[in-house]
């Protein structure tokens, strides 16, 4: 299999908009050797992460911006292995080359890769302050509007922000204490010789600093742990589920939630998983059955729309709600070019969500509300506008480690906490 060629194939899938990324690649493992697969991955990943200023570098080689796109996605793929990978440079010229269609193409991709061989150390964005704006923009890669809301929201931080989201990541599980603790399953892994460290803030969190495939690490089939980020672990442990309680999970996909809070119940209870996109549902299913959770039950369900059934059953809420994603950038590829335009309806939409979950609770009754974005439109002012118009609900204080929130809700920032960026606010329903 020629290698290059295939990632030339998938990545102009990609930007004809026929499937994201990570489905991509998902797929593309399927067909290919674990080595191959790697490599895949790497090159995909990387090239559509670093898409904006990779076309910014071709613009300033090439002196025009009229190329055809398989010449420029031949270019991004050879351009980031050249400047981000550790391929020998003469392979990558070689092989890159060889995808070019005909004489004249070739020419052009040898003259443009040779050209930042001889130039890399002048291959940098546009200067700061003529254009802050543009100039974040491709360090980063991030689209202009992306980086103007980002400002707007934290101001002098941004380019901390940036740095931690743009930042080589690892992956974070949450162990399946029903099967092994977290010092146990530590120990296996040093014993592997993977470097990981327990997470600061959740309890029965690993951080493991190299980028591995879950299915590649011990225990995996056997259900020992699952893939989660911190925040949405410490989200979990903020609603503190007791056992043998009722959990209604509103948005449930890909189920983390879901399986945090029927671990903390020590699977004794009953966790309703819901999720609107049926097609979804076989990701919280298969997951259950992976790691021994009979207690989770899967629904489809649309969040907006109330179920009669549900009203008043909950123990619990958990209405983690769609957002505009801006706390994991730097995790979905795709998602940092994502039109934000349309992030202003989205308050309504999280409002509305909100509302159905309050119905569900009973009195007495905790009710999580979480977002993956540091926007105060879709988090603190959501919640705060709900409280203002249900004074039988209220802020409830929580800890998680070190962390605390005594307002009862807290964001969490890539470059302060080392997680994702991520909205907590715990509500409480009293009795009347």
């Amino acid at each position: 299999m020629n290698r290059r060629r295939y990632a030339l194939d998938l990545l102009s899938r990609w930007e004809a908009g026929e499937e994201y990324i990570n489905l991509t690649i998902g797929r593309a493992a399927k067909e290919t050797s674990d080595s191959d697969r790697k490599y895949l991955t790497a090159l995909l990943y990387g090239t559509v992460e670093k898409c904006i200023t990779l076309d910014y570098y071709i613009g300033t080689l090439a002196k025009r911006s009229d190329l055809d796109a398989t010449t420029r996605n031949i270019l991004r793929l050879g351009l980031y292995e050249l400047l981000y990978m550790h391929t020998p440079s003469h392979v990558v010229v070689n092989e890159t080359v060889s995808l070019g269609r005909n004489a004249g193409e070739k020419g052009f991709i040898n003259g443009i890769l040779r050209s930042a061989l001889r130039s890399k150390e002048s291959l940098t964005p546009p200067p700061y302050e003529k254009n802050p704006a543009r100039h974040l923009s491709v360090k980063y890669s991030m689209p202009i509007s992306t980086i103007r809301l980002l400002t707007s929201i934290l101001g002098e931080e941004t380019q901390a922000f940036l740095t931690a989201v743009n930042a080589s990541h690892g992956i974070t599980l949450r162990i399946n204490t029903l099967k092994i603790s977290r010092e146990d399953y530590l120990a296996l892994l040093l014993e592997k010789e993977i470097s990981a460290t327990p997470t600061p803030y959740a309890p029965y969190g690993i951080l493991i600093s190299t980028s591995l495939s879950p299915k590649d690490l011990p225990g995996f089939e056997e259900g020992w742990f699952y893939v989660q980020d911190e925040a949405s672990q410490i989200a979990v442990s903020a609603l503190a589920p007791k056992q043998g309680s009722r959990v209604i999970d509103l948005c449930a996909c890909p189920g983390g939630k879901s399986f945090g809070a029927a671990l903390l119940m020590e699977n004794e209870g009953q966790i309703r998983s819901f999720d609107i996109h049926a097609s979804k549902l076989s990701l919280i299913s298969e997951g259950a059955n992976r790691l021994g959770l009979s207690s989770v039950v899967v629904s489809q369900g649309d969040a907006t729309v109330s179920n009669p059934q549900l009203i008043g059953i909950g123990d619990y809420i958990i209405c983690d709600v769609p957002c505009s994603g801006l706390g994991v950038l730097g995790k979905k590829a795709d998602l940092r070019y994502k039109d934000m335009e349309g992030v202003e309806s989205l308050p309504q939409l999280q409002l509305s969500i909100l509302e159905t979950g309050a119905t569900y609770l009973k009195e007495d009754g905790v009710l999580l509300y979480s977002t993956c974005t540091i926007r105060p439109e879709e988090n603190e002012k959501v919640t705060d506008a709900f409280l203002a118009s249900h004074p039988e609900f209220s802020y409830m204080p929580f800890a998680c480690g070190a962390l605390s929130a005594p307002k009862g809700h807290i964001t969490l920032y890539p470059h302060i906490h080392g997680t994702d960026g991520f909205y907590i606010a715990i509500l409480k329903r009293s009795a009347k």
